[in-house]
């Protein structure tokens, strides 16, 4: 008969370092590092919204891979596109390659054999990207570290969970849409202006756009910082949202770790 016993929590800033040590021991030798951004989301939505979303999705990623714990939320992230929004705040891209490689130095020295890493935070995905060899090779050949950068993926699984609770998936854009905001009704229902729930650019954007909203900000696709449609967001499709994220990120973390 097993005497394991998981931890009483799975976040590791609320554990001691036995605690630490006494999962690490059960192999419990994963760990999550969300990331998020503090930066503008409308006029309805709190800054704090991809730091929001990233803990939460953390807590249900770590339960469906199993053994593994969560690291704190790296809250800023890479948001220069949205500079022109009052409150943003945004890091250059080695000073956030800098906290990941730090992260997982520290993580695997103590024992961690698997690191992930995913960000609520489009604006991160590139940099998340371009440091993975770096963090590899930091960590060790006895670690792995994996990271979520499938953006497309990410908006398609809205769009049909959208779509499956009851919205229009059309009203889908990435940024302080129907999706994000159905989120923060069903996480933080406080902190939503739903009085000032509005639509930004709709649509698809081109090639040309998407170049020029990362070459001169957001502000220039959409004056209002929304991109998408906030209008008919609910708890049910926020729910549903953040459940069928939370199953694809999983999946393809396992996946690949099995590899």
């Amino acid at each position: 008969m097993s005497n394991f016993e998981p931890p009483e929590t799975l976040h590791l800033s609320r554990m001691t370092y036995e605690d630490v040590s006494s999962a690490l021991a059960t192999q419990f030798d994963g760990v999550i590092i969300p990331c998020g951004a503090i930066e503008q989301h409308g006029p309805h939505l709190p800054l704090s919204m991809d730091a929001d979303h990233a803990e939460a999705l953390a807590v249900e990623i770590a339960a469906l891979l199993g053994r593994t714990l969560i690291a704190p939320t790296i809250q800023v992230g890479c948001s220069k596109h949205h500079m022109a929004f009052p409150g943003t705040i945004s890091l250059q891209e080695q000073t956030y390659t800098a906290l990941c490689h730090d992260y997982c130095v520290s993580l695997a020295k103590h024992g961690f054999k698997r690191i992930y890493l995913f960000s609520a935070h489009v604006g991160n995905f590139n940099a998340l990207h371009a440091m993975l060899p770096g963090l590899r090779e930091a960590a060790g050949p006895d670690v792995q570290v994996l990271a979520y950068t499938n953006h497309q993926a990410w908006l398609r699984e809205w769009r049909l969970a959208v779509e499956e609770a009851g919205g229009d998936p059309e009203s889908v854009g990435g940024h302080a849409d129907i999706a994000e905001t159905s989120l923060m009704i069903h996480l933080h229902p406080d902190s939503v202006r739903h009085g000032q729930l509005v639509a930004g650019h709709v649509g698809f954007m081109t090639t040309e756009q998407l170049n020029l909203m990362w070459r001169d900000g957001v502000a220039s696709i959409s004056r209002n910082g929304v991109l998408g449609d906030a209008r008919g967001s609910s708890r049910e499709i926020g729910e549903t949202c953040l459940h069928a994220t939370a199953r694809l990120l999983a999946a393809a973390f396992a996946a690949e770790s099995s590899t």
